[in-house]
């Protein structure tokens, strides 16, 4: 398995180089991870979720070593367009902090790579920072269903102590 993953990073890093080429460009762990087995030639029976994060944790070393952006940031998950929990490991190891909010962390990261490796499409302005559309739908969802509840509830009640926005349950978070 270990020469399987070395075979695996290296061409995962040419696809993920081919991905940042295009503007808002990600692939699916589902997508990368058929696309290097047949293209390689190197196969396991093995699940998916037992082997990409190897070959993704080798390819953020690799990048970590050329001093490029993650590459990694750019894989995301089919179902919900998130980067995954292995992605906030990744960060760790490169930059030495763990993001607080690790989607828009990745979706910077995406940014980065589409301007070093100088993507198709990329705006004259550079582009921005863009969170995939599943996962800025969520978000939207969950800021409009807190909107709501905070109208049904009255307006917005503030802690006396640190007044920061209390919670609906009128809790704060520093007591």
């Amino acid at each position: 398995m270990r020469d399987n993953q070395e075979v695996w990073a290296e061409h995962a890093r040419t696809v993920l180089i081919e991905v940042a080429g295009s503007y808002l460009g990600t692939v699916t762990y589902g997508d990368l991870a058929a696309r290097i087995q047949a293209d390689t030639g190197v196969r396991t029976k093995s699940l998916m979720q037992n082997w990409i994060g190897e070959t993704l944790g080798r390819v953020g070393a690799e990048c970590r070593r050329r001093g490029e952006p993650l590459l990694t940031s750019l894989c995301v998950s089919k179902v919900d367009g998130t980067v995954g929990p292995g992605y906030a490991v990744a960060v760790t190891a490169s930059y030495g902090e763990t993001p607080e909010d690790v989607e828009l962390h990745a979706a910077q990261e995406r940014l980065r790579c589409y301007r070093h490796f100088e993507a198709a499409g990329l705006p004259a302005d550079g582009g921005t920072a863009t969170l995939t559309e599943q996962v800025r739908r969520a978000r939207d969802k969950t800021r409009r269903r807190d909107q709501s509840r905070r109208r049904e509830h009255g307006a917005e009640m503030t802690c006396g102590e640190c007044y920061q926005v209390q919670s609906l349950t009128g809790v704060c978070g520093c007591h």
